[in-house]
């Protein structure tokens, strides 16, 4: 898995992906995206602000689209919960989604593992890796889970007015060996 930096020419194909996105959230019942968010706005923004990323295949096929947010991110102002580190170095992932014609691939497995990997190699100076999802998206929940983050609090009506979603946080692995290492040292 490979991703690349996207260009306000993909932003057809990101909308692509995020509609598509909405569409497998709805049709499993699940109120995430279902309103104006992510809007075309909010794209273009991600876009022109160099968060914006396309996730390809080995076989350099556009299978999904993520951002990256550096510090600090908005959204968090009313999580009720405590961070694992109160720190501005860390990034935020937002708005993942696999489109369904590649769906059940092991994709977003192989994406977030792609993430983890770069900003833990290329981004020393970042402590934490930091994520949403909403209260229902089983889905992603199990993915967060899996990749190693910890569920750090709860947010209401952030992304949209009944939105109910649980925040979770990953230490970098330099960051975390620095604090066991200060811990027995």
């Amino acid at each position: 898995m490979q991703f690349r930096k996207a260009k306000l020419t993909d932003l057809e194909t990101i909308i692509e992906i995020l509609s598509d996105g909405k569409d497998q959230l709805a049709e499993k019942g699940i109120d995430q995206w279902q309103g104006d968010y992510p809007s075309r706005d909010q794209v273009i923004d991600d876009i022109k602000k160099g968060h914006a990323f396309l996730a390809q295949s080995n076989d350099g096929e556009t299978v999904g689209t993520f951002a990256i947010v550096n510090a600090p991110d908005n959204s968090y102002e009313t999580m009720h919960g405590n961070w694992l580190v109160d720190t501005d170095d860390y990034v935020t992932i937002h708005r993942v989604a696999i489109h369904s014609n590649h769906g059940g691939k092991g994709y977003a497995t192989q994406l977030f593992k792609a993430i983890i990997n770069h900003l833990a190699t290329h981004h020393a100076n970042i402590q934490s890796i930091r994520i949403d999802t909403h209260v229902d998206n089983l889905a992603m929940q199990h993915l967060i889970d899996k990749m190693g983050f910890e569920k750090v609090g709860e947010m209401y009506g952030a992304y949209h007015q009944t939105d109910a979603v649980y925040v979770y946080e990953l230490l970098t692995k330099k960051f975390a060996e620095s604090k066991v290492s200060q811990n027995h040292g």
